[in-house]
């Protein structure tokens, strides 16, 4: 076998193994999730936002009004080769409050329970149409009236 045969193989050995490595699946981890351990140290009924927060974490998204539910949300994605990421995995521990910010439930949700939400989208439209910048800006150039300014 002659040198350039022998490196003729190795490029190919390499290629071959470059083209199978981006085929093999690769999984990310995104967000947290308390321990069952740590959730069953938060007391339904005595436990406050500012103890659930030291017991189990600040969490990741809490709800939209002052003192809202807390949300930790985990979540399992699988990146294969081209394909576009798919969430294998979802979980979400929603602690909920009552009025006076002491727990008043605490549920865990998975990707199964999830329902699909379409968002629509609301557009405010302006009287302008489609006129564009310099056309607003010079649009007035010749139209000035000037009354009765001027030689009589």
């Amino acid at each position: 076998m002659t040198g350039r045969t022998k490196a003729m193989r190795v490029v190919i050995a390499l290629a071959c193994t470059v083209v199978l490595s981006a085929c093999v699946a690769q999984y990310r981890n995104h967000g947290y999730l308390p321990s069952d351990a740590d959730l069953a140290d938060v007391l339904v009924g005595v436990d406050t936002r500012d103890s659930v927060a030291e017991t189990i974490g600040v969490p990741g998204t809490s709800g939209v009004l002052d003192q809202g539910n807390y949300y930790y949300v985990g979540s399992r994605v699988r990146h294969y080769g081209a394909f576009p990421p798919e969430i294998i995995e979802r979980e979400i521990v929603a602690v909920e409050f009552d009025a006076t910010g002491v727990v008043r439930n605490i549920t865990r949700y998975g990707l199964e329970d999830g329902q699909v939400v379409m968002l629509t989208r609301r557009v405010t439209v302006t009287g302008d149409g489609d006129i564009g910048f310099i056309r607003q800006l010079f649009g007035n150039i010749g139209g000035i009236n000037l009354g009765g300014i001027g030689g009589g």
